[in-house]
């Protein structure tokens, strides 16, 4: 059931998983919410994608539970199989990492993208009518303290009492909240991703137990280099993600298609299960992981303008993490702008800002450490404590519930936000462009 409206107007811009939760959430809470997406189309594009318990409890709460039905039918079921990881070169599994038990009120969910992303999408717009703008490029992004708005390649202004700029790391919205241009790093690291049928892996004698004996998850662990593999859909939809160093100096991260003798170089050596899984894909992309450092500021000047999901934070994959943290902005926005009402958006802004940044910040980090743990493996240390290479699955990230977070601890943020002076020591974010140290 929706809260009562708060006279609230939020545009939107970007239809992914973080916009499509931020217009859902302020739905929810009562704003008058609408979403403008550049792609023409909506296309089932993609591979697997994680979300942890953390997502899973926001999808719980879409019309009392159904929303998250409909995405674990689609998803991959663990519960008798596991985790299986296995050393690159001999192929012994060295961890057998059980599934823990799903919490129906809050399930993980690892699935398709681009299906997953139609369930929210056609739940969005088809069941809670939220307008959705398709073909609308933003070409400019404006604020002043009254109001923001979003100027789109026809010309036409679109106004509102916020805009949110959930369209990924090349949002315009980033100049105008940085008053820069922020350069991305390589982050050293490219992945090779694929997603196909699982008909020339079940004739092979080599690959068929991953077809016939419901869903499977193999991860092998090398110097540099961790390969993931997959079956979904009770063994019938294959997908591997292989990670490895890529110094290729690129602009932007960015998806190629991918070429498989590149694959099989950096497999030489590797447990031949690797190969002959990989010599089933019909294609695949190669996509490079550029890093950015946290930005100083997710909001503008105004706090009319604030950047949401892979705007603000993007992820490396080995946090599994992205999109979960993206829905976790998005819940805690809605709240926070019901709890301040239409007078004080910007602070309702600042104090989103507040209760989200360092906790953000900590999941990241999790990217680069899990990351490291597989690449730098200690194998002595493993064969004493098989545990030390498990995929971690931290309760402080799982266990969060954002919408009670932000529930509680809205009324002390506020306050810190508007009456610093009341407290001592109040060391708040910055908002609006940040000075470029020369």
């Amino acid at each position: 059931m929706s809260a009562p409206k708060s006279g609230i107007k939020v545009v939107v811009v970007g239809a992914g998983f973080g916009g499509l939760t931020a217009a859902i959430e302020c739905h929810r809470q009562g704003h008058d919410v609408s979403i403008y997406e550049n792609f023409p189309e909506l296309k089932t594009l993609g591979d697997i994608i994680s979300f942890g318990a953390n997502a899973g409890r926001i999808y719980h709460r879409w019309s009392d539970g159904k929303i998250a039905r409909r995405l674990r039918e689609l998803c991959i079921d663990l519960s008798s199989y596991g985790f299986r990881i296995h050393k690159y070169d001999t192929g012994e599994v060295v961890y057998h990492q059980p599934t823990p038990e799903q919490n129906p009120e809050a399930p993980v969910l690892n699935g398709h993208r681009g299906e997953l992303h139609e369930v929210v999408f056609n739940y969005a717009r088809d069941e809670l009518g939220i307008p959705i703008h398709l073909g609308q490029r933003v070409d400019e992004y404006f604020e002043d303290k009254h109001q923001a708005g979003i100027v789109l390649k026809s010309g036409e202004r679109v106004v509102a009492d916020l805009v949110i700029g959930a369209d990924g790391v090349r949002s315009k919205a980033r100049e105008l909240v940085l008053g820069y241009v922020d350069k991305p790093k390589s982050s050293g690291y490219a992945v090779w991703r694929a997603w196909f049928p699982n008909t020339d892996m079940i004739q092979d004698p080599r690959t068929r137990e991953f077809c016939i004996n419901g869903d499977t998850f193999n991860g092998w662990i090398g110097p540099d280099v961790h390969f993931l593999f997959s079956t979904i859909k009770g063994g019938k939809d294959c997908c591997w993600v292989l990670t490895h160093r890529d110094e290729h100096d690129i602009d932007e991260s960015w998806s190629f298609p991918g070429k498989l003798e590149d694959v099989y170089k950096v497999l030489e050596g590797w447990d031949p299960v690797c190969r002959a899984i990989v010599e089933k894909t019909p294609s695949l992309v190669d996509w490079k992981l550029v890093y950015r450092d946290p930005l100083p500021t997710w909001v503008s000047k105004h706090a009319r303008i604030l950047l949401l999901g892979d705007a603000a934070h993007p992820f490396l994959p080995t946090s599994a993490q992205g999109a979960t943290q993206a829905m976790e902005d998005g819940v805690t926005i809605a709240v926070c702008l019901k709890r301040a009402g239409k007078e004080n958006v910007p602070a309702a802004v600042r104090v989103h800002q507040e209760l989200r940044y360092e906790r953000v910040k900590a999941v990241q980090k999790t990217g680069e450490t899990t990351r490291d743990r597989w690449h730098k493996t200690d194998w002595a240390k493993v064969a004493s404590d098989p545990k030390s290479i498990a995929f971690p699955r931290e309760d402080w990230i799982h266990h969060h519930d954002a919408e009670k977070h932000a529930e509680e601890m809205f009324d002390e943020t506020f306050k810190k936000v508007t009456q610093p002076e009341l407290f001592e020591d109040v060391k708040l974010l910055p908002v609006g462009p940040i000075a470029v140290a020369v």
